[in-house]
Parts: C-alpha cells; structure tokens; sequence
C-alpha cells in the first residue's frame, strides 16, 4: 500500500460516513491533509504511512488548530518502524491520537469503537471501575478474592475499580469470563472536539521563526488584525498564515503578496472554510488583482489599515462577498 492509496481509503470511508471534505492540501510540509465534518464533528485529519514520521512541531500545530476550530485531531496510518497498525487499536504520538483505515471505519461506519490502547510494554484496556466494582460487591466478593483469582494485588484491584486504571487484555477478559458482564470502556476518538470556548492569547513567535524581511511584513499584517480585537494564532504548516478569533467569529487568514500562488491557496482556503464554519480571508501586502476566490475574500493592506475593528472587518468581508456573488 502507499499513502496515495491510503488517502483514498480513508477519504472514501469518511465520505461513506456521511462527512462532507475539503480538498486535500498540497502544500509542504502540512499540519493536515484534509478537513471533514459531519454536523458538530470536526476532524483535521493528516495521513502518515508511518505515523512515526508525526513530529512534536507538527503534533502541537494539528493540536492548535483543532483547539481554535473546535474539532479534533487524528492521524491514520498503516505501521510503525517496526510493525503494522492492529485493527481496533488506538496509537499515541505527542499526545495525537493514531489509528488504521480499519479503525476508522468501524468506527464511524460500523458505531463500533475501540477499546484497546497501544503503550509501552503492551495492549491495554480502560476499566469500567463502577461497573467492576459493582459486580463484585453484588457477588459479595473481597478484593483480596477476587485478586487471587486474577492473579493481581487487591491495591491492583482497588486502582481498577477506583481509578479506572488501565489493565492488560488478558486481566480484562478474566475479570468479564468471572462476572460476565462487559468491563472494558470504549475509546471516545473524538475526545478533543468541543464547542469554541475562549482560549488564551497564541504565543508570539519566536525570534527564529521570523528569518526574513517578508516574514516580518507579514507578522505586522497579522499584528494589526490583533489590534482589530482578534486572537491570532500563527500556523508554519497550514494553507493559511493564522487562525483569527474574536468572540463571534474566526477567520482563516492568508498573508502574501498577489501572485498565483495566492489564488491556489485561496481556493483551498475557501474549501476547508467551508468544512470548518469560517471565514476565509487573504491579506495582500501590496496590490490584488482580484477581490475574491470562491469563499475567500481578498484585501490590499491599505484596505486593512482603514478598518477600525472586528466587526468593522466582518462586515468588510460579508459586502465584498455579497458583491462577489452578484458579479
């Protein structure tokens, strides 16, 4: 299998699942590959043959932007170094959840999700506590009993039913053959996807990251949407240059001088906006041939600099819009 055709599965599961998609991004290198939503479900999702190729910068990127849009993100894969992804099996990379073609399928099209996690050392299962407890209490059974039949510390037990402590596969299937009732929880893949709360302020970028003089013109653009009223978060990975959020709205936002480039990143822009429920605007740092790109709204600096604050911007956006569609 390559990842060409490993994108195609899982495009064509996620379709099959009833999820509407963006356009596969194209650019290098990529926090996401696609974006997908089905009514409040949002997944950024980015393919990896190898999910050991996930590295920390782009992990906390794909974090980020699932935070600020409100979604969750996921990486799906076939193998590590070493082996392939086991079916039904969740995978761990920079605290981004990992899974196969397989899982996602039976997941989102079956309604059968996972129960089991990969962690060094082994396979494990998360314990329903209450339930276990219950079965042994309605059995009047001891910790102590039921942790010699087990093979474990009576403590061991007492993390199970109090903390729900992970446990291996073999425990969890004597523990479900003495009771006869299902202990192990279900994974929840869509553990990160929220409503869109107020977050803290993004981080301004570091010294490094600013390693010419378009980079600092372009931080300056994004300063001043700043002081429009917006967080911004800067992204290094994605078709946009930031995700800008007030209150009542965010926007993805590009930010380049007008080239062609621009205008197939504006139609990108334009499709994940649509996935994602945002805006979509691109900040030119000079003079703009054209006012818009599908669902992406174009605006010269100097148009920028009249605008006095976020919601003046907003209504910026919806008139050159609302012109767009009427040409």
């Amino acid at each position: 299998m390559t990842k060409e055709v490993l994108i195609h599965q899982i495009i064509d599961v996620l379709a099959r699942a009833g999820f509407a998609l963006s356009d596969r991004c194209n650019i290098r290198p990529r926090s996401f590959d696609v974006a997908a939503r089905k009514g409040e479900t949002l997944l950024l999702c980015k393919v990896l043959f190898n999910i050991d190729g996930l590295n920390e910068e782009t992990a906390r990127e794909m974090k980020f932007l699932a935070e600020y849009l409100g979604g969750s993100s996921i990486v799906v894969g076939a193998k590590t170094r070493d082996q392939m992804l086991e079916d039904s099996v969740v995978y761990m990379r920079y605290d981004i959840l990992v899974l196969n073609v397989q899982t996602l399928h039976d997941y989102f099209i079956e309604n059968i999700p996972p129960l089991v996690s990969a962690a060094p050392g082994g396979l494990y299962v998360s314990i329903e506590g209450d339930l276990l407890k219950k079965a042994r209490m309605d059995q009047a059974m001891s910790l102590g009993t039921l942790a010699t039949m087990v093979g474990v510390s009576r403590r061991t037990i007492s993390k199970y039913e109090e903390e729900g402590m992970d446990a291996s596969i073999d425990v969890v299937l004597q523990l479900e053959d003495i009771f006869g009732v299902e202990l192990a929880r279900p994974i929840n893949i869509l553990k990160s996807c929220g409503s869109r709360k107020p977050r803290k302020k993004a981080e301004p970028e570091t010294e490094d990251q600013v390693k010419s003089s378009t980079l600092l013109a372009e931080d300056l653009i994004l300063n001043t949407i700043s002081m429009l009223g917006y967080d911004v978060l800067p992204t290094a990975q994605a078709p946009f240059k930031a995700i800008s959020r007030d209150k009542s709205s965010v926007i993805l936002t590009g930010v380049s001088e007008f080239n062609t480039t621009v205008i197939k990143r504006a139609h990108l822009m334009s499709s994940i906006s649509c996935i994602t429920e945002t805006q979509s605007v691109f900040i030119i740092n000079g003079c703009s041939k054209i006012k818009s790109v599908e669902n992406t709204v174009l605006i010269e600096k100097k148009e920028l600099d009249k605008i006095s604050d976020s919601q003046e911007l907003l209504n910026f956006i919806e008139e050159r819009k609302e012109t767009h569609d009427e040409a």
